[in-house]
């Protein structure tokens, strides 16, 4: 592990010289501190989510209205992660058909310019705000995991693979292995 001003620093999962904030379908999973179940729980394969959940949700929903370059696809709030599929289009004229908003060329052009409107603005947006909801509605010891694991999209064929992915995620939690039951031996 890298020392940096004589501390570790954990790598970036990001790869390395990609402009995240270029047209294109995303990937994002978030995670609560700890994997704690905040966000409600799963009764026969069904989500019902929590008052925090509830703020997550209505957050999300945000995300679309407060951010003219976002376009929001399939997600589903789980007891201690969040799936989210989006779309970054920096177009004047958004495009609302998801497979127009497919790109797949391998043009990296950040070379950490301006950081608005990439994908790790847009998740720092989200969480700060959650965060904010959540602590106002007496909630203080929620907690976000640093970070979250991202996907670039690449095609119809994976993106329709990660949407039914998300849509069955609550019938297999039992097996999940971010279900922290998963996790304890007994």
């Amino acid at each position: 592990m890298k020392k940096f001003q004589n501390k570790y620093s954990t790598q970036s999962s990001r790869i390395q010289g990609y402009d995240y904030s270029q047209n294109g379908a995303y990937f994002i999973t978030i995670c609560t501190k700890n994997k704690k179940h905040f966000f409600g729980k799963v009764k026969a394969g069904k989500m019902i989510l929590s008052e925090i959940g509830k703020i997550v949700d209505n957050e999300w929903q945000k995300t679309e209205k407060l951010r003219k370059n976002v376009i929001l696809d399939e997600y589903i709030i789980m007891p201690n992660h969040f799936h989210a599929i989006l779309f970054i289009n920096n177009s004047d004229n958004v495009e609302t058909h998801c497979n127009a908003s497919l790109r797949c060329d391998k043009q990296y052009k950040n070379k950490f310019g301006p950081q608005i409107n990439n994908l790790a603005s847009i998740v720092r947006g989200f969480k700060g705000s959650v965060t904010r909801q959540v602590h106002i509605a007496g909630f203080a010891n929620f907690a976000w995991q640093s970070r979250f694991y991202d996907r670039i999209i690449r095609s119809d064929i994976e993106l329709n693979k990660i949407r039914e992915y998300i849509q069955i995620n609550p019938r297999e939690w039992d097996s999940d292995r971010n279900n922290i039951s998963n996790c304890i031996e007994l």
